[in-house]
Parts: C-alpha cells; structure tokens; sequence
C-alpha cells in the first residue's frame, strides 16, 4: 500500500491558550529591565517595562475614543516605535489591527478602508513621495469640518476618528491637519480611563477573538483581508522563535516591513514572546543601515527576504561590518538560492539561519528548518511542519492525497489557520474545505522524512523581492486607462528580485501610446514594486478556443527571445 503524502507533528511545549496581552504582559513582568525595543533611526530605547507602560497608555487612549472590542483600527506607516505600540495597545483592548502597506496609493487605501470597514486610522503625515494626509483628505474632503472626535466621511461611513503621527515628533500637542487627532491627543483621552477599567477589558478577551487583518490575495487575484485570532498568531510568534532558540539574551534585526505577517508576527511577537530585543535599523529596508545596526547593536539574529540579504552581502563597505555577533535569523518570502545561504552563514556568520514558508492566511509560518538540518535540506526544502500543524499533499483536480513523492497542491491544517476573509464567506469557503484544510495554492512534494519541496504555484502570484504581487489587480488598474483594450500581466525569472513583472498591452483601434507611458499612469496609482519592469505594446495575444489568454506561452515567447539575444 503506497504512503501517502500527510504529516502531523506533535509538540514537547504545548499550545497557548491565552491572548496575546495576558501572554506578553507575564512576559515583561518577569524581564522587566531587559532592553525591548531599540529604534534607530528614533534614537531611542525601551525597556519591556517602558514599552508596555507606553502601550497601556495609548490602549487607554484607545478606550477613550470609544474603540471597543472587535472594532477595526487601521495602521498605515513605516517601521517605527509607534506602530509597535499600536499593535501591543489594540491587542489589549482587543481590537483588530489592520495593517496598510505603507507604499499603497489612493486607490490601494480606498479598497483596504472599504474591505476591512475601518473604524479609526492611525498615519503617519507622509513618507518619501508618498503623501497620507493628502490622499486621505481626497478620500474625505468633508472631514476639514467634522468634529475630531466624530469624523465624518461620505465615502467611508464607518471611519469615526483619523489620527495623525510623526514618528520624529509624537509628543507634538499642536493639531498640524484641521479635523484629525495627534497622537498626544489620544493619550491625553486616555487619562479618564483607569487602570481597573482596562484590566477589565482584558479580562473580557478570548484567545479566538480576531486581533489582526491582514490584505492577501485570495484566489480571484485582488487583496483579500484575512482575520487572524490571538491564538493563531501569538502560537505562531512563539513556536517560531522556539525553532530559531531565542532567549533574552538575544537581539533580533528587523530591516523587514511590520505591515507584512513575517515583521509584524514572525519578528515583533516572535522577539516579545521569548523577551529578547527588537532592533529597528531604519524605517524603511535600508542594507546599510541595517548592517551597522548588527555592528552597533550586536544583534544575534537577522530576518529578510532573499532580496535583502544579497543587499546586504553586496553593500560596498560590508567588509568594515562587523557581523561576529550574529548565529541566527529568518529567511523567507521567496526561495533561497544554495549559492546565497553559503554566503549567509560563511560570511555573515549566521551559521544557524533558517528558511521559513508559510502565507497569511497561515498566521504565516507553516514549516521550517532547524539549526540541525543538512546544507541540501535547507537549501532543497523549506523543512517540516511547524509543531501542532498539519500537512498533505493533494491533487487539485480530485482532492485525493496524492503518494510520498508526487506532486500536488499543498494544504494545511491547524491552529494557524486563519478565521477566514473579513465578511467573505464564500471567499472563506473557497479556499478552507469542509475539513478544516486551508489550500494553500502551491504545488509541493513530501518527501519520506517529511521535508516539504515547494515546486511551483497554481495561483499567478508573482513574488518579487519577497512582496506578493497579484496580475488581475495590475490589469484591472490599466483597464482603466483610456487606451488599453486588453492587457496580461505576468512574472518573469529575475536574478535579484526573484520575480520581477512584464505587462502585455493591446490598445484601442487607432490609439497609440508608448511603454514608458503607461509604466508613468501605473506608477501614479500603485506602489512602486508593482510597476512593471517591462511593458510591451502587441497586436494581439496567444488565446485559448473560448477567449482566454494563454500566459504561460506569453511567458515562453519572452523566454526564448531572452535567449535568442543571450546567445547572439
């Protein structure tokens, strides 16, 4: 009788039923003179005493606006000490964070306020070219004249409050945007609330209550908003960190974004649950930055993307870092190539490092390597389960498990698996079968140790540089533009980035335009990592009988005229 390709995974430790602040909470109490937190560029630091006494203020804070258990409060910034203090205050009052990419455009933060129902919005004034208040005051123009406390937006008819904070200022008293909150206005609501009364909040939580959304793709290709609970990530932060063998003693480097499930569950919670330090080198991923950081912090562990770690190795000065202090990290969000991981633990002295998989929708990690894993194993899988999770192999056309070895499309099952789509039931139903299996919409082989292979992707998904980007919401924005009458967007191999994105364009009968200006209407309404790199005017496109676009011989075409040129 063949074996089939299924794998469950026990545990020495078990889960934790608790939530997230009742976890934490015990968690400073006992290391309360440990360093936390460690904010570069905001030159400052705090220690899990101070962290969590200026995340109770600001949960008061919270309650004083009225926010109340369950409610929706939206993030949208860069890596700083606030929105660390933002995710440790919702969580206390049990309302759910909802993380914005920082590089979203209008258009990206109109669909994430409406799909997650945003009630309160935390931003930053601006960031690089990137101007929030400007883009939320085209979203409410009318809010100038609503009460701070009661916003009221047209567009938006549950947002109650906007709050505005500068990262390099948020002390300031002065209200700089007529009709928004300051951060210190916040603060200064929260003193009519006592320390009994957010005592009793906690106490009204539940480890399944949702605590965070997070915008995924969902299988239609457009940013679906994923509810995850207390139990899904706070396990997930705390079994992860097991695997990497953290202690207080330890100080982790986060050059990655917090508004991702890998900065603000794998790095954040992750550091939090085992009372090791959380150092923030820059706001934004900056390779330089995050090197001295290591140097200067003597940080013992380092996450990243693929992307970033070759930032790094390649920065010009590298050599004058000094990297000794390091043994650990995380490396996931794309694979790793055998070549950068010698790198990685020869020069860089990560010798322990580790690779990650898993998504959002799986709180996100799902399987990993350990320190004693072979050099084929790290580099040839992802690892095995993570304890307490499930995994099985399937075929996508008949759902039956398919034998150890074979291919198929990967389900999981488990604690992490999220709560479902924000108000999506049918999305939810599609993609979290009858049995609890979350189908992941990768294709993987299951060796016979249990190693997971990840092999290729049924969804279109293109991966570049560790940021998920999805085709249908790129073509649906150029469909907008007036010329385009048809339009395929796809991902093609990138020695950097891994992935990076091509666009085929048909326009209108009789209408002209040129590449680089449809990269320009693409760059003014979406963040910079999905412009694609490549655009092509064509007359036409490769088609199946019924009509539909054949991306995969788009992809061979480009292909072989890659190689044509290569080889004249």
């Amino acid at each position: 009788m063949k074996k089939l390709s299924y794998r469950h995974r026990g545990g020495d430790l078990p889960l934790i039923g608790e939530t997230v602040p009742s976890y934490l909470l015990r968690i400073a109490a006992a290391n309360p003179d440990g360093e936390a937190l460690v904010s570069i560029p905001q030159r400052l630091r705090l220690t899990y005493r101070q962290l969590f006494s200026q995340a109770d203020d600001l949960a008061r804070g919270l309650m004083g606006l009225g926010v109340a258990r369950g409610d929706r409060v939206g993030i949208w910034g860069t890596d700083n000490r606030e929105w660390v203090l933002l995710q440790l205050a919702t969580a206390r009052v049990g309302a759910v964070l909802v993380n914005i990419n920082p590089a979203y455009r209008t258009a990206e933060l109109e669909h994430s306020l409406k799909a997650a129902g945003i009630q309160t919005l935390f931003l930053m004034p601006e960031f690089r070219k990137s101007k929030y208040v400007e883009m939320v005051r085209a979203l409410c123009p009318e809010a100038e004249i609503a009460n701070p406390r009661e916003l009221h937006c047209n567009a938006f008819p549950e947002l109650r409050q906007v709050v505005v904070f500068d990262p390099t200022d948020a002390g300031r008293t002065e209200r700089p945007v007529v009709g928004f909150l300051t951060w210190q206005e916040v603060l200064e609501v929260g003193r009519s609330v006592s320390s009994d009364e957010l005592a009793a909040r906690g106490d009204e939580l539940e480890s399944d209550d949702p605590i965070n959304i997070q915008f995924t793709s969902g299988t239609t290709g457009f940013p679906k908003p994923v509810v995850l609970t207390h139990h899904n990530i706070l396990n997930n932060a705390f079994f992860v960190g097991e695997a990497l063998h953290l202690t207080p003693a330890d100080r982790i480097c986060v050059p990655v974004p917090f508004y991702h499930c890998f900065g603000m569950v794998i790095s954040n919670l992750g550091c939090f649950t085992h009372g090791a330090t959380l150092v923030i080198p820059a706001d934004h991923f900056d390779a330089g930055a995050t090197l001295a950081a290591i140097a200067a912090e003597r940080c013992t562990a380092l996450h990243g993307v693929p992307t970033m770690f070759i930032a790094e190795l390649e920065h010009p000065v590298f050599a004058s870092f000094d990297m000794s202090s390091l043994r650990t990290g995380i490396m996931a969000g794309a694979p790793c190539p055998p070549e950068l991981l010698r790198k990685v633990i020869g020069d860089m002295h990560c010798r322990e490092i580790l690779i990650a998989y898993g998504q959002t929708e799986a709180s996100p990690v799902t399987h990993c390597t350990s320190r004693d894993d072979s050099f084929e194993h790290r580099t040839e899988s992802v690892g095995i389960n993570l304890p307490h999770q499930e995994t099985k192999i399937v075929d996508p056309q008949t759902g039956a498990t398919v034998a150890i070895g074979e291919q198929g499309e990967v389900c999981l099952r488990g604690y992490q698996v999220m709560k479902g789509y924000f108000e999506m039931e049918e999305a939810t139903r599609e993609t979290i079968d009858t049995g609890g299996w979350l189908h992941s919409g990768d294709l993987g082989v299951m060796e016979e140790d249990g190693y997971l292979r990840i092999t290729g992707r049924l969804k279109e998904m293109i991966i570049r540089g560790g940021e998920n980007i999805y085709p249908a919401e790129i073509e649906a924005y150029l469909f907008r533009h007036p010329k385009v009458a048809q339009v395929a967007v796809f991902g093609m191999p990138h020695e950097r980035l891994g992935e990076a994105v091509h666009a085929w364009v048909q326009l209108h009968e009789g209408d002209s335009a040129d590449p680089e200006e449809l990269k320009r209407y693409v760059a003014e309404g979406m963040a910079h990592f999905k412009v694609p790199a490549d655009i092509r005017i064509v007359d036409n496109f490769p088609m199946t009988i019924t009509g539909k676009i054949q991306k995969f011989k788009i992809r061979e075409i480009v292909e072989s005229e890659r190689l044509a040129t290569v080889e004249a």
